[in-house]
């Protein structure tokens, strides 16, 4: 089954600019659905959880304004807005009823992209754990801290970006490439001596760890049970 990017609704009532963005994200590899007015992408907001909304200010019917004002009181999926060259008043409103961006028409194609990036990237960084505890252990991403116990050990950034990706993929084992790759270094003892000064910070018995282990063959896993 393909996976892709991000699952964006694109609303707007103009068919050759709705198509054309469709096949356009598509090639970018993104999943899109459409809608030609606000009732049919209300129905369709009902019952899929989308990543991104592209939603056009003048449509008949309900305007895209007055959409992103009804779905800011339910949901809190981002949203971008098409409006019409030259009408700041319009981008404004739309930001203070709660869009997350806006985009002027006509617009270049790959702009509307990169905005889309942006803003996936924002929300993933937004959705991150950045602290657990279990078993008498607070790992703390924010103030770059472990407390095991009453006493505190303090993790540098390398250290951080590596328990960041495993609390967040809570069970899967990363490679030591995969490991590498996250904090650019490619030499495998190095990559060990990090998760050995870790466990030092983490396991009661770091030579026999109970939480972050190693699986033979395959990487490292951090078990948070």
């Amino acid at each position: 089954m393909k996976k892709y990017k991000a699952h964006i609704l694109v609303v707007d009532d103009d068919d050759r600019i709705r198509e054309l963005l469709k096949e356009y994200l598509t090639e970018e590899n993104y999943l899109i659905s459409t809608s030609n007015n606000a009732e049919n992408a209300k129905q369709k907001i009902e019952l899929i959880k989308f990543d991104i909304i592209i939603l056009d200010i003048m449509m008949p019917g309900q305007s895209g304004l007055d959409l992103t004002h009804n779905l800011r009181e339910k949901i809190n999926t981002p949203i971008i807005l098409l409006t019409a060259m030259g009408e700041p008043n319009e981008r404004i409103e739309g930001l203070e009823k709660g869009a997350d961006d806006y985009l002027p028409k006509p617009f270049e194609p790959k702009e509307l992209v990169l905005r889309i990036q942006n803003i996936l990237k924002k929300t993933e960084n937004k959705n991150l754990i950045n602290e657990i505890m279990f078993n008498e252990i607070n790992i703390n991403l924010k103030k770059l801290v472990i407390i095991k116990k009453n006493f505190t050990y303090k993790i540098n950034n390398t250290e951080k970006i590596i328990l960041e990706k495993m609390i967040n993929s809570p069970g899967k084992t990363f490679s030591r490439d995969e490991i590498g790759k996250l904090i650019k270094i490619d030499k495998e003892r190095s990559i060990d001596v990090i998760i050995t000064r870790l466990r030092k910070k983490i396991e009661d018995d770091p030579k026999n760890p109970k939480y972050l282990q190693t699986i033979r063959g395959a990487g490292y896993v951090l078990w948070m049970e």
